[in-house]
């Protein structure tokens, strides 16, 4: 795809979202498996159903605009992801491995905030204003799981593993 125009960037930051986002599936759902705390099993499985939402909105997006929002793969979720499975198979003590999946999810989730903060404003400025608010709930979304692994990370997960 040829990057002539910021509509031509915006499309090609769409569809590496969409990337994103069909990966975290899979990857939320592993880290939901692997997590021990309830709280952290639930917060994931809620993002995991938030994700979902998420890629329904770009597939609007893309819709909306006449594009197929398939065809890139996004390394850099890629390599988020690789991060979380390795931490797995080291196999750590329990504790240590929740705050451990802690990080690598609020990892994803700036990665996540940064791109769909991007293809916002980018929304803004070509006038796709229905896409722009499509687009900043799910930033709300990342936020607001960012702040809920924050919590649970400070409300004792981290402590647990400190001991």
């Amino acid at each position: 795809m040829e990057l002539d125009t910021l509509k031509d960037l915006y499309v090609d930051e769409l569809k590496d979202l969409y990337s994103a986002e069909k990966q975290l599936v899979k990857g939320l759902a592993k880290m939901a498996k692997a997590a021990t705390d309830p709280q952290l099993k639930d917060a994931f499985r809620t993002h995991l159903d938030e994700t979902r939402q998420h890629v329904e909105r770009l597939e609007q997006i893309c819709g909306d605009l006449g594009v197929s929002p398939r065809g890139k793969k996004c390394v850099g979720m890629e390599g988020l992801i690789e991060e979380g499975n390795e931490l797995i198979k080291d196999d750590p003590d329990p504790d240590v491995l929740d705050a451990g999946l802690i990080s690598k999810a609020q990892h994803i989730e700036h990665y996540e905030m940064a791109g769909y903060g991007t293809v916002r404003t980018y929304a803004r400025q070509l006038g796709f204003d229905n896409h722009a608010e499509l687009l900043q709930q799910t930033l709300d979304d990342e936020g607001k799981t960012d702040h809920l692994l924050t919590e649970l990370a400070e409300a004792g997960i981290n402590v647990e593993a400190e001991v």
